[in-house]
């Protein structure tokens, strides 16, 4: 499919319009409601956007439905525990943004404020890095970038807190230096300070591969950070630098003949090691975003729209029942039973059309296509 072709499709209409279509078959009691949690979160996040973008009610009262089932009156959120000290647990918390700008009602704010406060208090590395988790102890991912930083960012922004903006950007710098390969350009799934994981490297303390999705996280974490930071921020310039520095290596793994980006990134043609959706989708977002923001120079236009074009033509497909996306790695992490390893990341489930990858799926469409309206707009109004 020619970049041409791509631009006349409106594919995160479809995309969006099929995840409702699949909510609705599974009625009031569908899977998204049963906890707090990132995966929904990322959905819900993504088709308030497609709501906003394209002027559809329906996608924006999907975020707004979901959320209120877990907000009460007071701002407490239903499942969820502060004291679990888990990054995962802020993710969902980003919504609650744009539900306090249009209605203004003081739950959401609470909400926020709860969900701050447990970022406030993270157990944090000797260098005052966030831990994943509670029951992670010392240990830094690229996952709980994206989950967590965003947050503070825009919760800075919000109220006011613009310190909280320096702490989102400590931890965009940290783990980015803390888990560099400088070989590559890459950075690895996680880094244990401690060293004393099963899948830490006993004298560096990072895992051994890098993991695509991961990768993902970070790079649509620093996009959705700068959208929040004032230019005059000491740390902004060098952020926008490394996030370069870093796409600048995404497109040396990035496969030529499909443009699209493998489970393990830097093993191309190894066995058992595959084109994977998730992160793939990830790439695309983040570059047309900071494309569309100028985050990145236009050379690496090219680069994004042949990932978005590979993914229209090797991993989506339409029929009645509307949109699909193959070849999504289900989950991956570390821990005693989660080594870290080449087999390992190509040993988890692959699936189809599951949350985690439509919900990049169609925050990648929704920043292709604000993108390409820009290009034909002399005169952008952002």
């Amino acid at each position: 499919m020619s970049t041409t072709e791509t631009r006349s499709v409106s594919w995160s209409r479809k995309i969006a319009d099929t995840i409702l279509k699949e909510c609705n078959q599974q009625g009031e009691h569908e899977f998204v409601l049963e906890r707090w949690a990132y995966v929904p979160g990322m959905l819900q996040m993504a088709m308030a956007r497609a709501g906003v973008k394209l002027a559809e009610p329906r996608f924006l009262s999907y975020m707004q439905r979901h959320m209120d089932s877990f907000i009460g009156e007071d701002g407490s959120i239903r499942t969820y525990s502060l004291e679990e000290y888990n990054l995962d647990q802020i993710n969902q918390g980003k919504n609650l943004f744009l539900l306090y700008e249009e209605s203004r009602e003081a739950r959401y704010a609470e909400a926020a404020h709860l969900l701050a406060a447990q970022l406030i208090g993270q157990p944090r590395t000797s260098e005052g890095g966030f831990w994943h988790k509670k029951v992670y102890p010392f240990q830094m991912w690229l996952d709980g970038l994206y989950m967590a930083s965003p947050f503070l960012a825009e919760y800075g922004r919000v109220f006011e807190r613009p310190e909280l903006l320096d702490e989102a950007a400590h931890q965009l710098l940290l783990i980015e230096r803390r888990t560099r390969d400088p070989r590559t350009g890459l950075l690895y799934h996680g880094w244990d300070e401690s060293k004393e994981q099963e899948w830490a490297d006993a004298t560096t303390g990072l895992s051994a591969h890098f993991w695509s999705r991961a990768v993902g996280w970070y790079v649509m974490a620093v996009v959705d950070c700068l959208e929040h930071f004032p230019v005059t921020h000491p740390k902004r310039g060098t952020i926008i630098g490394i996030f370069q520095r870093l796409c600048g290596a995404l497109l040396k793994v990035q496969d030529q003949e499909t443009g699209l980006w493998y489970q393990v990134l830097d093993q191309a043609g190894r066995k058992g090691n595959y084109l994977e959706a998730s992160g793939s989708c990830m790439f695309v977002y983040a570059m047309a975003k900071a494309l569309r923001l100028r985050y990145l120079e236009p050379s690496f236009r090219e680069g994004m729209f042949k990932g978005y074009e590979g993914i229209l033509a090797h991993l989506a497909e339409e029929d009645e029942q509307g949109v699909h996306l193959h070849r999504i790695c289900h989950g991956a992490g570390l821990s005693i039973d989660r080594n870290g390893s080449y087999d390992y990341y190509i040993s988890e489930a692959v699936l189809s059309d599951v949350p985690m990858g439509m919900a990049p799926f169609l925050l990648a469409a929704l920043e292709v296509e604000r993108y390409q309206e820009m290009l034909k707009d002399p005169h952008p109004s952002f």
